[in-house]
């Protein structure tokens, strides 16, 4: 079995399966942004910046298998109630409160021990994301709309923390596109949530009493819109115009449009739990998604290959 399968871990399996399932590690697809900075920062062929790059992804995926175990401890009575996550092992009962506690405070701890090695900047943003995350989980999930800007927040963290330990400067478009994009995602998720539990929302999410499908989706039109004007404005800005030297990156603003309303139009229809799902799962969007990344390497360093 994938370690990045969808499908839900047997919870009456082996106890490392179940510290596998609550590990989540079919979330740590979102740690991709860690390697943004490679890739835009001209560092693909750079080894030693590429192996930083992924001891950098390994920290927060156990930072953020930190946060969610800590996150299924605080939330395991609602999680019960819930049509998926009753399956999670601590909501069902079959791992105890105590040996989570633990796991999480150990994966925590090695996240930030690993980020010392790799640069001590890079270990401050990773605790930084870590209080930010726990933050979330006791209090701003709760909060309509700063539930989303948290989420938001961290997905800029990891980008961020990208360019620290490989030691490249990030655009601010880049930050900006990052943030807007992460909002529609975030957004996007409520609104996939609405769509799947209808008039049972607000019993599993507090925050999904404030929120409306009308509201959602306006939500959804301004940050997708967001997002791609801001990638545009980095595609045509005069630095990037003058490290990359070609404006040729603007070109790819199809895939990235494509991308972005696939993604709108599946999750508005309530097909997917959460994004993450739907990039595991949907292969138009998958393909749209290489196809850009694969325009991007070749743009970017094509003065370098001749």
């Amino acid at each position: 079995m994938s370690i990045f399968s969808t499908s839900t871990v047997n919870i009456d399996g082996a106890p490392s399966m179940k510290f596998l399932q609550t590990m989540r590690p079919h979330h740590w697809i979102k740690n991709v942004f860690v390697f943004a900075a490679l890739l835009f920062g001209q560092k693909l062929t750079d080894l030693p910046a590429v192996g930083k790059a992924i001891g950098a992804f390994f920290c927060f995926c156990l930072a953020a298998s930190a946060v969610y175990i800590f996150n299924d401890i605080v939330d395991r009575k609602a999680d019960s109630l819930h049509p998926e996550k009753c399956s999670r092992p601590i909501a069902a009962g079959s791992l105890s409160v105590r040996l989570a506690t633990v796991m999480s405070i150990v994966c925590a701890g090695l996240a930030i021990i690993g980020s010392f090695t790799l640069a001590r900047y890079f270990a401050l943003i990773v605790v930084l994301y870590i209080v930010l995350m726990v933050l979330y989980s006791l209090l701003l999930k709760r909060a309509m709309i700063l539930d989303c800007l948290a989420i938001s927040i961290g997905f800029c963290l990891r980008a961020i923390a990208g360019a620290v330990v490989v030691g490249v400067f990030i655009s601010p478009w880049l930050i900006i596109c990052t943030f807007a994009l992460c909002l529609f995602l975030a957004f996007s998720k409520r609104r996939s949530e609405i769509a799947q539990l209808r008039a049972d929302s607000e019993s599993f999410r507090q925050t999904l009493a404030g929120y409306t499908p009308e509201l959602l989706a306006h939500m959804v039109d301004v940050t997708s819109g967001l997002a791609i004007v801001s990638f545009l404005l980095y595609a045509m800005d005069a630095r990037t115009v003058e490290r990359f030297g070609t404006i040729n990156l603007v070109y790819t603003s199809p895939l990235v449009v494509y991308c972005i309303f696939r993604l709108s139009a599946l999750m508005q229809k309530g097909k997917f739990s959460g994004p993450v799902r739907l990039i595991l799962a949907d292969l138009p969007f998958q393909i749209g998604l290489a196809l850009w990344v694969l325009s991007c390497i070749g743009i970017i360093y094509a003065g370098r290959l001749g």
